[in-house]
């Protein structure tokens, strides 16, 4: 429980970091880009990421909700490792990053297959909505 409870909280801040970028880049509500004057801190992105967890954990299956966070991390570190590919064409550091790519798609699709379709479909979800904007965005 503590070490969920630790993992829980570090991705919070992370999430609500990627969540500030993206209101920065107005892919998100444009409120959620404030910094805290004192603090330094994207606080809205924060409060935003925090109450939508409190939902999630007071609403959901706790154990599905770990499964679909370790979807979308996986698939996060995938598309990392697949950048990284694109960096380096030498031979010998281009093998970590594909080692990386396999190993996050095999954990993936090694997880309840509950936690893969609405991952999946989440994904494609955000993918559709972020090429119905771009496509919109440039008429």
């Amino acid at each position: 429980a503590v070490a969920a409870l630790g993992s829980l909280l570090a991705l919070i801040l992370g999430v609500s970091r990627t969540t500030l970028a993206m209101a920065r880049d107005r892919h998100l509500p444009g409120s959620l880009a404030a910094v805290h004057p004192r603090f330094h801190v994207p606080h809205r992105a924060e409060l935003a990421v925090g109450a939508l967890v409190a939902v999630v954990a007071a609403t959901v299956d706790v154990r599905g909700a770990i499964g679909f966070s370790s979807f979308g991390v996986l698939a996060y570190y995938a598309v990392a490792n697949a950048s990284a590919w694109t960096l380096d064409a030498t031979p010998v550091r281009r093998a970590v990053p594909v080692v990386g790519l396999i190993g996050c798609v095999t954990l993936a699709f090694a997880l309840p297959w509950l936690s893969v379709t609405v991952g999946a479909a989440v994904l494609a979800v955000g993918a559709a909505a972020y090429g119905v904007r771009r496509r919109t965005a440039a008429h």
